[in-house]
C-alpha cells in the first residue's frame, strides 16, 4: 500500500491512490464458479453491494456482427445479399459513420467474394473487419486481403481453458499473447474476444491478460482492441451484483485495472436470458466505446444484441441520431422478408408487423384523437412506418377510422371519425362476421373490398388494396 502513488485523477480532478497490479493466478483445478452456475439448478446472481461510478465515453458507436455471428444460426448469405445488406449499414450509419465496422469470414471463396465487393464501395464506414483462427496462415491470408484490423478467438474462462483447451492459465496467456504479437508482426491490428467473460475469473486472469495485451500492443506501436464476450449472456446490470456477471464491473476492471481505454473497448452480449440489449446499453455508461450487434438480433441460439435496438439506445443516451438514417430499418427489414425470406416476428421492436398496431377498441379511440397517445415515438417519421390499427371485433368504430385514415393517408377535412357513415356501415359487417363465429383478424384486402362495395354510397372514392 505505501508504494502505490498519490496522483490527480483527471476524470474527477480528485486525488486518487494508485490501482494495484492483478497478476495471473495460476490455478491447478479450474475455478467454474459453481457456487453461481449450479449447472442442475438455475445460475444464481449475487450481489455485494460494490458501485463502481458510470463512465460514459464521449464518444460512442456500434460494430456489426450479420455475416459472422449473425451468419452462423442460418442458411448463408449469398455475396450478392451480403453487398446488398453492407450498402444499407453504410447509408444506416449516416455520415458519421456511427456503424463503425462490419466483420466478415474469409475462410471460403464465397467469403472472400462478397468481402471483396464490400471493400471494392470504399465506404469508410463500416470499416471491412475479418474473424479468423489464431494461427500464422490466417494472419497472411487477411495480410493478402488488405484488411486493417481482425479480430481473434482468445477465450477467457476456465470452462474452455480447462476443459477445451486442455490448457493451464499460464499456458493459455502465453498462448494467446504469442498469437497476438504474430498478428502485429503482420502489422494487423488484433481485437481479441474475449469468449465466456461472464464466467471468468476477472481479477485472476482477464485483468492480468488485458494489461499484457495493452503493453504488447504499445510495444508494437499498434493498437489492440479488447472484446468482452457474454457468450452466454449471464451478464447482469444490477448494482452491486458480483462479477463476473457484473457488465458495468467488468468493464471498470478492464478500464481501471487491465488499463484499456474507452476507444479499444466493445461489447458482445446474447440474449439467452433477455439482457442483450441492457446489457449493452450498460457497457456504454460504464465506458465501453463500442457494442457488437447483428441485424435484428439474429445470431447463434438466442441471437446477439439486435442492432437497429442500439440505434435507437443511441439516440435515448445521447439526445441524437447524429446522422443516422433509421429509415433503412424498415428497408432491411423489407428487404430480409422478400430478398431472403426471413420471417421476422409480428411482436419485434421496430421492425415486426405489428410492433405499433393495436387492435383494442379503446386504444384506437385514443390513436384517433392523438396519436402520441398510444404510439412509442413518430414512428412515421422515424421508420417510414404510422401507428396503425388491426381491426377486430374489439376495434369499434374508432379503430375502424384510423385505419382507413392511415392506410389512405387522409389528411385535415378529409379525415373520416367515429360518425362516418362508411365507418359505421364496416363496422356493421365486422360485428356480423364475428357474430358468426369468425376468430381471426379482418385482413387489409378484406377492409378495402368492402370499402368498394359501399363507398358509393356514401360519397367517397377511396382506392382499392392490392397486395
Amino acid at each position: 500500500m505505501q508504494n502505490r502513488k498519490v496522483y490527480i485523477n483527471p476524470h474527477n480532478n480528485l486525488l486518487s491512490l494508485e490501482e494495484r497490479i492483478y497478476e495471473l493466478v495460476d490455478v491447478k483445478q479450474p475455478n467454474v464458479f459453481r457456487n453461481l452456475f449450479p449447472y442442475d439448478e438455475i445460475p444464481k446472481i449475487a450481489f455485494n453491494d460494490r458501485i463502481v461510478p458510470h463512465c460514459f465515453p464521449e464518444e460512442i458507436w456500434i460494430t456489426d456482427t450479420t455475416f459472422r455471428d449473425g451468419q452462423q444460426s442460418r442458411a448463408p448469405y449469398t455475396p450478392e445479399q451480403i453487398v446488398t445488406i453492407y450498402d444499407y449499414l453504410h447509408k444506416l450509419g449516416g455520415p458519421n459513420g456511427l456503424i463503425r465496422q462490419s466483420e466478415f469470414f474469409v475462410y471460403s471463396k464465397k467469403d472472400r467474394d462478397a468481402l471483396y465487393k464490400c471493400m471494392e464501395r470504399g465506404y469508410q464506414f463500416p470499416e471491412c473487419t475479418t474473424w479468423i483462427r489464431a494461427s500464422k496462415k490466417d494472419f497472411e491470408l487477411v495480410k493478402e486481403i488488405g484488411i486493417r484490423e481482425t479480430g481473434i478467438l482468445v477465450s477467457c474462462s476456465d470452462y474452455h481453458i480447462f476443459h477445451k483447451m486442455k490448457m493451464t492459465r499460464a499456458q493459455a496467456m502465453e498462448h494467446y499473447l504469442n498469437v497476438v504479437r504474430e498478428c502485429l508482426e503482420t502489422g494487423i491490428a488484433p481485437r481479441c474476444h474475449l469468449e465466456d467473460i461472464t464466467r471468468s475469473d476477472i481479477h485472476g486472469f482477464v485483468i492480468p491478460f488485458c494489461f499484457e495485451l495493452m503493453k504488447v500492443g504499445a510495444e508494437y506501436g499498434i493498437p489492440v482492441k479488447i472484446r468482452a464476450c457474454d457468450t452466454m449472456g449471464y451478464g447482469v446490470n444490477f448494482p452491486g451484483a458480483v462479477i463476473p456477471r457484473s457488465v458495468q464491473g467488468i468493464i471498470y476492471g478492464l478500464m481501471v485495472h487491465g488499463g484499456v481505454p474507452s476507444e479499444l473497448l466493445e461489447w458482445h452480449g446474447h440474449n439467452d436470458f433477455y439482457k442483450a440489449v441492457t446489457n449493452s446499453t450498460t457497457a456504454w455508461l460504464y465506458g465501453a466505446s463500442g457494442v457488437n450487434c447483428s441485424l435484428f438480433g439474429i445470431g447463434e441460439r438466442t441471437g446477439n444484441t439486435p442492432l437497429e435496438a442500439m440505434v435507437f439506445e443511441y439516440a435515448q443516451l445521447k439526445g441524437t441520431l447524429d446522422g443516422m438514417d433509421t429509415t433503412v430499418i424498415t428497408e432491411l427489414a423489407e428487404y430480409f422478408k422478400k430478398e431472403i425470406g426471413y420471417k421476422i416476428p409480428s411482436r419485434t421492436p421496430f421492425v415486426g408487423a405489428n410492433f405499433n398496431v393495436t387492435r383494442a377498441g379503446i386504444h384506437a379511440d385514443g390513436l384517433l384523437k392523438n396519436e402520441e397517445i398510444y404510439n412509442i415515438f413518430d414512428t412515421g417519421k422515424f421508420l417510414n412506418r404510422p401507428a396503425l390499427v388491426s381491426v377486430s371485433n374489439t376495434s369499434g368504430l374508432a379503430g375502424i377510422a384510423h385505419w382507413i385514415n392511415t392506410v389512405f393517408k387522409l389528411k385535415g377535412d378529409f379525415m373520416v371519425d367515429k360518425n362516418n357513415p362508411l365507418v359505421q356501415s364496416l363496422k356493421g359487417w365486422v360485428d356480423e362476421q364475428y357474430d358468426s363465429g369468425r376468430v381471426t383478424v379482418i385482413t387489409d384486402r378484406e377492409l378495402s373490398e368492402q370499402i368498394q362495395l359501399r363507398q358509393g354510397e356514401f360519397g367517397m372514392n377511396l382506392p382499392p388494396i392490392t397486395e
